[in-house]
């Protein structure tokens, strides 16, 4: 029985060649792990579903350029990041932008000022609302290698590979989401959320389809 590495190899030659069958096979296998990835990055439902169909739609265009010796969800790991750091660079735009049309310079938040969240009423959709929320809040720098490595389950090693730094770094880079991440979701709350908690949260991904919701 072929690993899923070596599916993916026959798969991706069948789609190369211009099987459209076998990249929609590609989809089928891969979405909902991508989807969870996007959702936990934007933390809004209808961005991620369309941050999802362009990362698929560029794979599809840039499929003949494929390095076989990468395996393929990193590859498609890869294109979801840069169309979610694009989004994130389309809002601040758009921030920017009503600020100026609502009459001033008022200062736009960023990802490095985002306020806290507000309070959520008690139980559990409430409570796991927020931490998508603060996670989505957080910067790129820290926000990325906390995905990669609870969500997707990377080593540092390999979220270091995948971001193009050191393993030192995203050490650095996890402790220090993981503060901040415990700061958002405990602002109004007398009891600690503690930051390994999205791992619980995303155990789900690797077996729900992409159209379930959180």
């Amino acid at each position: 029985m072929l690993d899923e590495g070596e599916l993916d190899k026959q798969v991706i030659i069948a789609a190369q060649s211009g099987d459209r069958r076998a990249f929609d096979d590609i989809v089928l296998r891969h979405k909902a792990a991508l989807y969870w990835f996007v959702r936990r990055y934007v933390g809004n439902a209808d961005d991620a579903y369309d941050i999802l169909q362009n990362t698929f739609v560029a794979a599809w265009l840039a499929l003949r350029r494929f390095d076989h010796r990468q395996p393929l969800i990193t590859w498609l790991r890869a294109i979801a990041l840069n169309k979610c750091r694009d989004e994130g660079r389309r809002r601040a735009v758009r921030r920017r932008i009503l600020a100026i049309l609502a009459g001033g310079w008022a200062p736009v938040q960023t990802p490095d000022d985002q306020s806290p969240i507000d309070a959520f009423e008690d139980g559990e959709s409430r409570h796991l609302a927020r931490l998508d929320q603060a996670i989505a809040a957080l910067p790129p720098r820290y926000k990325e290698p906390l995905l990669l490595t609870l969500v997707v389950g990377l080593t540092q090693r390999q979220a270091a590979e995948q971001l193009g730094t050191s393993p030192k770094a995203i050490e650095m880079r996890i402790r220090r989401g993981k503060e901040r991440l415990r700061r958002l979701c405990t602002v109004g709350r007398s009891t600690d959320i503690r930051a390994d908690k999205v791992c619980w949260v995303t155990t789900r991904a690797a077996g729900t389809d992409a159209g379930g919701s959180t």
